[in-house]
């Protein structure tokens, strides 16, 4: 028979419901937030600050190593006060006879606090145990055991541990997966407030002006858009405001280049022998036809053999790059060559690849593939069309200075010369 267990153990999943948990785990974070210290809050990436705050209050269900089960055997006075019937005949107390005990040990992975959550789903009778130092115990006790009894008896407890934390994960889940954007939103919200208190307009926004004679037809299309972990470093020095190109500007010089690009698709004879250097002359010419700048009256240069730039004080706002696709390896270098030209803490890019292959189908997948596995690539932040894409930079010095690069892949077919028919 089993007698009643004199140890440690005490119900799981019993002492707090999941709804406040959770609840008083999304307040901790955004009271976290809050209380950042608001210089190292601006001078941070909004991304790795997010990600930082959604990993450290993300809920992490305890999972059991069940390939290192391990048992103990020992004597142990067993209270049999409840089969009075079989033992004794009077009313008295508590009767203890000498029994055995098998003790269970179990390790565990993950926080120990969620064995006292209880779950959405639940039953009315919780199964029993103690947890201490990343183990999880409880023992099976009785006086006339057997192996057949004492396993039975420790896999109906670990079946019904590893069913409440199964019910437990199905909530955990969704839940740990919301508090990025969560994260982000806050920490956007109160990076805008910071800014605001100390009177900076639109985020110090550079507006260009847009010549009133510019080409209506090039207007710009829309476009849409565990180990602890370790809050990134930043520096609390008072925070210095950069320049920044508005994203409405930055769309807009999106479409330009765009809509040359349907020129050249509508027309490739004219453009079928250009080299990058010519194609970027031609970008240059629509641009400038838009925008104009200072004393030069261009707003938009070159420098070196492919980018165009615009510069603020002498340092580049926006960085593009012309093209043509040869592999991934020299897509990737492109990457590189473009990270080197940043100088503004939001810099805004893009770069322009245009395929002369007959497979433009795979040129799309390895742009998209090869894209992510760069080391200063954080994100793909939009997939504004089947040929487009939106994505967020590290600068290769400063992970807190970031960059948004615009990919745009472009098929402008070989210009094929019509065959004259004989008679």
């Amino acid at each position: 028979m089993y007698g009643r267990n004199s140890s440690r153990e005490d119900l799981l999943f019993n002492k707090g419901d999941w709804f406040g948990v959770s609840a008083a785990q999304k307040q901790r974070m955004d009271q976290d937030i809050a209380a950042k210290n608001g210089d190292q809050l601006l001078n941070t990436s909004t991304e790795d600050l997010a990600k930082y705050y959604s990993e450290e209050f993300a809920i992490d269900v305890p999972a059991l190593d069940m390939d290192n089960v391990t048992v103990g055997q020992r004597e142990a006075q067993i209270d049999v006060s409840h089969d009075r019937f079989r033992y004794f005949s009077d009313n008295s107390g508590p009767h203890y006879i000498t029994g055995t005990a098998v003790d269970v040990e179990i390790t565990f992975s993950g926080d120990a606090g969620v064995f006292n959550v209880q779950p959405t789903t639940h039953t009315m009778n919780p199964p029993r145990a103690y947890i201490s130092n990343g183990v999880l115990h409880f023992s099976i006790q009785g006086t006339d055991l057997t192996a057949q009894k004492v396993q039975g008896e420790i896999s109906s407890r670990l079946d019904s541990i590893e069913q409440y934390l199964g019910w437990l994960r199905q909530t955990a889940t969704p839940f740990n997966a919301s508090l990025l954007d969560q994260a982000r939103s806050q920490i956007e919200a109160r990076k805008k407030k910071l800014l605001d208190d100390r009177s900076l307009v639109a985020g110090l926004g550079f507006k260009m002006r847009e010549r009133p004679e510019a080409a209506k037809t090039y207007a710009a299309t829309s476009v849409r858009r565990k180990i602890s972990p370790r809050p990134p470093s930043a520096s609390s020095a008072p925070y210095k405001p950069e320049p920044v190109l508005e994203d409405a500007e930055y769309k807009h010089i999106l479409g330009v280049l765009e809509n040359m690009v349907k020129v050249m698709e509508q027309s490739p004879g004219a453009f079928s022998k250009m080299d990058e250097e010519s194609l970027r002359t031609h970008f240059l010419v629509q641009l400038n036809g838009h925008y104009e700048g200072g004393a030069t009256g261009e707003t938009f240069n070159f420098e070196g053999k492919t980018d165009i730039l615009i510069k603020v004080d002498g340092r580049n706002i926006f960085v593009g790059e012309c093209k043509f696709w040869r592999g991934e390896k020299s897509y990737l270098d492109t990457i590189d060559q473009l990270l080197g030209y940043v100088s503004w803490r939001d810099t805004k890019a893009s770069i322009l690849i245009f395929n002369r292959n007959k497979d433009f189908s795979s040129v799309l997948e390895k742009i998209q593939e090869s894209t992510l596995t760069h080391q200063n690539c954080k994100k793909l932040v939009a997939q504004s069309s089947e040929t487009s894409w939106r994505y967020l930079f590290s600068q290769p010095e400063d992970a807190n200075r970031e960059m948004t690069v615009t990919v745009q892949a472009y098929n402008v077919p070989e210009h094929i010369e019509p065959r004259i028919r004989t008679l």
